[in-house]
């Protein structure tokens, strides 16, 4: 597909990296709160132009019918790429065994059973979770993250057209790594939201136009900075979980054309299945506006459930999609890819009409590989029995709650 975004030109999808296979797991770290402190303050602004035009919608072919065509769009989203430091090393080893990858890390063989899925949707969205370094680095693991700017143009090669980046971590690096991370990912091609660099990046909404013209608007929120505090003057730099703000983005992004609103929301208690109080009461206020469509949440490392509020769809935690915490700990291992197919016509409001989920597990160590769990299984590619077991224990997470008829196991 090719789609129009206001943050930068896209990066069309048949640009891809052919790359092979690797190996290597280190010392597991947690991903877990970072020190608390004051962020000083950036007064440079980011050197990177922006646009902040989207093309027009395609004309409608004639037809006979006066009725206005109908159209899809189908939205994959993933849990938290969160990339601790066995995940990097072990893309520096993939690219050391076969002389590919980007400046020397592979992560496709990494991901490889998952590229078809992202790269076949309309719209592709990530959840960059913590925030770059630098090129040449230094990159560090938990508890304070920076990872790999490479990451940035293997996100676009992978066919993410966007990523939400508000989180616990934004400010990992301070508000320098804040910029620097939007930064990256505006030269590979890929729109972000959530944090921003600007007090007027900050006022524009997000909205991505899918090839068949279906405008698809973007809002993000965290819960918190894990205890970090944004200078006075930078409080435009990250968006929080206030509800009449979030509400307020969606509202513009509706105003501003968009057929269909998500809000991705970054809150909850880290390992719990079940999702807290205040995330329904953040989930029941979200869902009962007319500016937003579909709610979906990171954070907690866990598959949470998959329902719906309002009558509208939620998936309350997708898990991780990589990252390399305790094997105490084997829900971590275990994530959900979202695919939602939205219905509608030019002009008209758009609503689900297919919604499904694809349990996904990754390995740890020597190398890693994400593998969709039921087509993994059907093809008997990877770990059977750990697949076997993944499987059910993410049945059971997303059907927790009931209330989630048509939902179908992909």
């Amino acid at each position: 597909m090719s789609v129009t975004r206001r943050v930068s030109a896209h990066q069309p999808r048949g640009r891809r990296r052919g790359l092979t296979a690797g190996l290597v797991s280190v010392a597991l770290m947690l991903s877990g709160c970072a020190t608390t402190g004051v962020l000083p303050a950036v007064t440079s602004a980011p050197t990177t132009a922006t646009s902040t035009a989207t093309s027009p919608a395609p004309t409608p072919s004639a037809t006979t019918s006066s009725a206005a065509p109908t159209r899809t769009a189908t939205l994959v989203m993933n849990g938290d790429l969160l990339w601790h430091n066995t995940v990097w090393m072990s893309a520096q080893a993939e690219a050391k065994r076969t002389g590919k990858g980007i400046d020397g890390f592979d992560f496709d063989p990494m991901f490889a059973a998952l590229k078809p899925i992202i790269s076949g949707a309309d719209l592709a969205i990530c959840h960059e979770e913590v925030p770059f370094s630098p090129k040449g680095g230094p990159y560090k693991n938990y508890p304070v993250f920076s990872a790999p700017p490479e990451i940035a143009t293997w996100i676009a090669s992978m066919g993410w057209d966007a990523c939400t980046n508000a989180s616990n971590h934004s400010v990992d690096q301070g508000v320098a790594g804040l910029i620097r991370t939007d930064t990256f990912l505006d030269q590979a091609g890929v729109a972000h939201v959530g944090t921003f660099r600007t007090a007027a990046e900050r006022a524009k909404p997000v909205i991505i136009t899918t090839s068949s013209g279906v405008k698809v608007g973007l809002v993000s929120g965290t819960y918190g900075l894990n205890g970090f505090v944004l200078p006075t003057d930078q409080q435009w730099a990250v968006s929080f979980l206030k509800i009449d703000d979030i509400l307020a983005q969606a509202k513009a992004a509706r105003q501003a054309g968009a057929d269909i609103v998500v809000v991705d929301v970054h809150d909850g208690n880290e390992y719990q299945v079940q999702p807290t109080a205040e995330q329904v009461a953040i989930v029941k206020a979200l869902t009962a506006s007319d500016d937003v469509d579909l709610v979906i949440g990171e954070h907690v490392h866990v598959i949470q459930p998959v329902t719906k509020v309002n009558g509208k769809w939620v998936v309350y935690g997708m898990g991780n999609l990589i990252a390399q915490q305790p094997t105490s700990m084997p829900r971590t291992y275990e994530g959900l890819t979202m695919r939602f197919t939205f219905t509608g016509t030019a002009g008209g409001r758009y609503t689900v009409s297919k919604a499904e989920y694809i349990g996904t597990y990754f390995s740890n160590g020597d190398p890693i590989r994400v593998y969709p769990v039921v087509s993994s299984l059907a093809a008997g590619k990877g770990p059977t029995a750990r697949l076997q077991t993944a499987r059910t224990a993410i049945a059971a997470s997303v059907n927790a709650l009931g209330n989630n008829d048509g939902l179908i196991a992909s």
